[in-house]
């Protein structure tokens, strides 16, 4: 029976803590798991909460920071230090496992010595209400040769994965290292690209395999702002992939050019869209195109650039009542509501 190592940091979400190590211990039968729950410093009685569980079950364990470390450090510490299963999951506090979802990601990581990590699909459930009806079988499983799949992440210059649905082989994580301290919000998708430029990676298809609980407090952004931080994390991630493992990526200078085309283009976009709306009092346009011409100094040539100087010629004012007469605008609308469709219809 194979060995899964699940790391539960917790800062101020002891009151998540009994549902989530339920979903580890309770539901994954055919697996043999261990639980460690990290307490990094909670000013409230998540310790307490966490020493409580650990005092019902022999297979949690607990640590408790005397100060606090920072998500990094304390995703690492379980990660690196404490882990020791066949395979190792880091799953927050707030989210939970969908029944059976370490049973299927360990079969597909047995079966496939070759994959250094599983992925499915994530549900996403707003806090406060239920949880979304989850797929539990399994129809199969498929593992891409990593260097596709990495080469993938460098085209669209975006994650697929949101995190508590993976699971990962544990020598290989060791053999990567840990999350790096330099990119606090986009540690994850680097993380991922890693281990992804050393293995190749499994998908369990058909089945669900996480809750991800959306709340206020996610360490996500959401506002105009923190979109354009976004961007820029996501530049450090990719380039810090290229600088970490370039010598084992025979194409990295053209997949250099592909993301940081496709993050300028996204950028530029964002801005031209705020003239659209009747947004541009709220959206950091002048950041949007200098983030633009950090990524790429020719950014000028792109068709996006172009979009926004037509939108800077009609003005702010006048360019959301003109949308049905420019191209690009009419485009944009139906390009979104495509992608909205899309997404709606995988649940995400």
């Amino acid at each position: 029976m194979s060995t899964v190592s699940v790391v539960i940091p917790c800062y101020k979400y002891g009151h998540f803590l009994a549902d989530c190590v339920s979903s580890v211990l309770d539901e994954q039968d055919g697996v043999d798991v261990r639980v460690l729950i990290i307490d990094d410093a909670s000013p409230d009685d998540s310790a307490e909460a966490a020493l409580k569980l650990a005092a019902s079950d022999p297979r949690i364990e607990v640590l408790v920071h005397e100060t606090n470390k920072g998500h990094i450090a304390t995703y690492n510490e379980g990660l690196l230090e404490w882990a020791d299963g066949d395979y190792v999951a880091l799953l927050s506090a707030d989210d939970r496992l969908v029944p059976g979802s370490l049973v299927r990601a360990a079969a597909l990581l047995d079966a496939h010595p070759e994959a250094g990590f599983a992925y499915g699909r994530p549900l996403r459930f707003q806090h406060g209400g239920p949880l979304p009806r989850a797929r539990t079988r399994s129809t199969g499983s498929v593992v891409y040769p990593g260097q596709w799949w990495l080469e993938r992440r460098f085209r669209e210059g975006t994650g697929c994965i949101t995190s508590p649905e993976v699971v990962v082989r544990t020598s290989l994580q060791r053999t990567v290292g840990g999350y790096d301290p330099a990119l606090p919000h986009a540690g994850d998708i680097e993380m991922w690209m890693r281990l992804a430029a050393h293995a190749d990676v499994g998908y369990v298809r058909g089945a669900d395999q996480a809750f991800y609980r959306v709340h206020g407090k996610n360490m996500s952004t959401t506002d105009f702002g923190g979109q354009l931080d976004d961007l820029r994390q996501r530049l450090v991630a990719f380039d810090s992939v290229l600088a970490k493992c370039g010598d084992r990526l025979p194409h990295a200078d053209r997949l250099a050019d592909q993301v940081h085309t496709r993050l300028a283009r996204f950028a530029l976009r964002r801005a031209y869209r705020a003239y659209d709306r009747g947004r541009t009092e709220v959206v950091p346009v002048d950041d949007c195109v200098a983030f633009a011409a950090e990524c790429l100094p020719d950014y000028a040539a792109l068709p996006e650039y172009r979009a926004l100087r037509l939108r800077r010629r009609i003005g702010p004012k006048a360019m959301p009542y003109l949308q049905p007469l420019v191209w690009s605008a009419v485009a944009e609308r139906g390009r979104e509501a495509l992608w909205w469709g899309s997404w709606k219809r995988r649940g995400i």
